[in-house]
This record gives C-alpha cells, structure tokens and sequence, in this order.
C-alpha cells in the first residue's frame, strides 16, 4: 500500500462516492465505477426488497479497516510512476480458529497466524496479473518492526516467513515483504477461514479435478477422485490439506491452492455465475465480512474500481507462479530463496516488466486450469440447479474423470516433465 492509499486515497483514483461529486483526473472512469456500483444495488435491492442505502450500509458496515502507516518505516519507493501505475496487493490468509466460522478444526486460540501469502501484480496498462505465492515454511531474516501499540518487535534471523503475522499481524507482514523484495505495495487484503467458504458457496462451489482419493482420518476429511465441484467445508479442506495429498509438501499445498483460485475466476467470469442477484449478494455479503483491508480499499466503490481495473484481463494473462525456492542448507525441512532468479522475479515486477518463460515455470493460469477440458460450458450450465449433485458423486461421468490427466496440452500450459510432476506433487491433474 501506497501511503496515498493507507490514509484513505485510492492509489490512482479519487474516492468515488454515490450521488456525490467528482474530481480531478478521469471524472469518466470514476463516473462509471460509481454507476454501475449504484445500478447492481438497484438490481440487488429490487430483487432481494432491501433498499439500496440498506444493502451499502450493511456491506461497507462488514469491512474492517486498517492502517498500519505508523507501523511501516524505511518503506521502498515506486519505480514506476503515473496516474495509471502498476498496483501491487499483498493478500494474507488469516488461520485465526476464533470469530464466527472459523473454528473449523476444534481448535480454537493460539493466536493469529498466515499460512498463505500472495502478491497480487497488476500491470500499470492491466493487460496482465500475476499471483506470486510465498511458501510459509521460507527462511528469511525478519526485519524489526512496530506492533500496534508502538513496540518494537524485535527482529530475528533464518526465521519462517510466517512468523511475521504470528507476532505482528499485517502490518509485520507487509514491512518484512517491503524490506527483502524491494517492491512498495499499494493496498492488502487479510481474508479468514469463513469468508473464503462463503464465496466458493456463493458461486455455486468451485470445480476442480482431483486425481486420487483424499482420505485424511486424523483430520476428518474424505474427499473421492473426480472431476467435482467443492463447496463449504469440503473446498475449505482440500485447499487447507497437506499430509495426504502429492508429495504432502507445503509447496505442493500452495500450488493447488493456486489452481483452486484460477479455477474460481474462470467460473466466475466465464460462466456468469454472479449475474443472478442472490448470488451475488451472498457473495458480496461473505466478501465483506471476512476482510481486513486497508483504507485504500474501505468501501464498495473503492473495491468495484479496483474491480473494474482487472476485468478487461484475459484468462490466459492471470497467472499464479510460487516464488522460486530450493530446500534450505541449514534445515532439509525449511525452504530458501533460489536465487538468482527469486530476485529476478522481485526485480522485475518492481520494474513491471513480464516474467520471463524462464522465470514463471510451473504457472498456472485461469484460462487453462489443471485437469479442465476446454469445454466448460457442460460444467456451468446446471450449477444454477443442481449444483448439489456433481458435489456428492464422484465425477458427472466415472469413466471420463481420468481423461483429463491424460491430456495436459488443454489443462496447462506447462507442457515439460518437471512442471507435470510439479502438478502431480501438488494432487491435481496433469
């Protein structure tokens, strides 16, 4: 987050707000963020009987804000400037058990840690994005930072990536990421366990091909092979699940994680899953509360600009990478920066340049998800009504699911051995 973001301004847009007046550059695009905000509440608040000021209220009402400015110190500048620069987001998965939902391995206190962290990179001419995972299990030397209070935290050295949101929460995380990749960041996201599964519910679950059974008895969780859509606490778990599924690696667990992702923007932009009003009010609904954000992004229309920016990408040109790594020296259990090529990708994206083929091996994209045919139609066709169904059979057709496996010139672009057995280590389909 740009300090213009942090106290409230949008990083290249002004603070659109309904009815209300507009200023300075592009009165155009705020113009339209603002209108078709304002015409969805209308439809949502017809559809539904709410009224508009109610469905505004409640949904900004949902978001928590926070500005962890004071905290952040010695932060890197921008090396690319202008009023439509490039944005970069840090996204942060909260595994807190506590508040509504949350609780959803009978665990509940121990405080507050990230187990996924992911920039979010978005070309200053939003002609690309890219997802860059950053495993929890990373050796790094954590800078100091401040907690909320004002408390220094001490730093520590050869310490895990995650440590920083167990002691100081987001704002630790963004001053650790600011300080070893050198790249400013504009706005972040923290989203919990329970937002997550109500936006995979909302859309109607999410599909994905799963090549094997999952059978974790020590965490409850069975989940048979096919080809299926997840939904609720079985989508929540097979993102969450390690020790059962490829090689049981984190790095295996992050992958999927970012097919499951990809998957879930295919749905929702290429089957219009969130045209019907219901949906997308419960979408919006699970959206909300379960975001921490910054004042960059506070309210609905600062979240729908942000929205419009990304929705001219094409599929193929959202693609998720993890940072390249190698086993660490010191720890065969721990994870280390490959380098040179971790701070060539760092570099790069701070210059917003695209990745090399070199450098993004092993990606996944939303256009080309592992194990899915390029005939989604079938698939979005019945989760309007009976989208209960494909969840509770294996696969639509037992025969077909391991077709996609066969094929993996239509399910990735990836095509060598290695990245092949990079999916297979990840428990997706290749």
């Amino acid at each position: 987050m740009s300090d213009a973001a942090l106290d409230g301004t949008p990083s290249e847009s002004g603070d659109p707000t309904p009815g209300g007046p507009k200023r300075r550059a592009k009165p155009k695009r705020r113009h339209t963020v603002g209108k078709v905000l304002l015409a969805t509440l209308v439809v949502l608040a017809i559809a539904t009987g709410l009224s508009v000021v109610y469905l505004y209220r409640h949904l900004n009402g949902n978001l928590e804000v926070l500005d962890p400015t004071d905290q952040l110190s010695n932060r890197p500048s921008k090396l690319v400037e202008g009023p439509k620069g490039p944005l970069n987001i840090l996204v942060m998965g909260s595994d807190s058990r506590d508040g509504a939902g949350n609780n959803i391995d009978g665990l509940t206190g121990g405080g507050e840690r990230s187990d996924t962290t992911m920039l979010l990179h978005l070309s200053a001419d939003r002609e690309r994005a890219y997802g860059v995972s950053i495993p929890r299990d990373l050796l790094v030397d954590r800078p100091e930072c401040t907690s909320e209070d004002g408390d220094p935290i001490p730093g520590g050295s050869q310490v895990m990536w995650n440590e920083a949101f167990a002691l100081g929460g987001p704002a630790c995380t963004i001053q650790q990421f600011e300080q070893l990749t050198d790249i400013r960041l504009d706005h972040f996201v923290v989203v919990d366990f329970e937002g997550f599964r109500g936006m995979v519910d909302a859309i109607g679950g999410v599909e994905m091909c799963i090549p094997e059974d999952i059978d974790d008895p020590s965490h409850g969780i069975h989940i048979p092979a096919g080809t299926r859509k997840l939904k609720g606490a079985t989508a929540l778990n097979y993102v969450r699940e390690r020790y059962v599924v490829g090689d049981g690696s984190d790095v295996g667990r992050m992958k999927r994680q970012q097919a499951f992702i990809a998957s879930m923007a295919h749905q929702v932009v290429t089957a219009g899953t969130l045209a019907r009003p219901d949906r997308l009010i419960r979408f919006l609904d699970s959206a909300t509360k379960s975001l921490t954000v910054d004042p960059g992004l506070k309210n609905l229309v600062k979240i729908a600009g942000l929205g419009g920016q990304v929705k001219g990408i094409g599929l193929d040109n959202i693609q998720f990478i993890t940072i390249p790594i190698m086993t660490a020296p010191s720890d065969p259990n721990r994870l280390a920066w490959k380098q040179p090529e971790a701070d060539q990708v760092w570099d790069r994206l701070r210059q917003d340049q695209p990745l090399t083929k070199r450098l993004s091996s092993g990606v996944i994209s939303a256009g080309n998800i592992p194990g899915k045919t390029e005939e989604p139609a079938p698939s979005a066709t019945p989760s309007a009504t009976p989208s209960e169904t494909p969840s509770e059979t294996p696969s639509e057709a037992p025969t077909p699911t391991q077709t996609p496996s066969q094929t993996p010139s239509t399910s990735t672009p990836s095509t060598t051995p290695e990245d092949e057995q990079a999916l297979a280590n990840a428990g997706l389909c290749v």
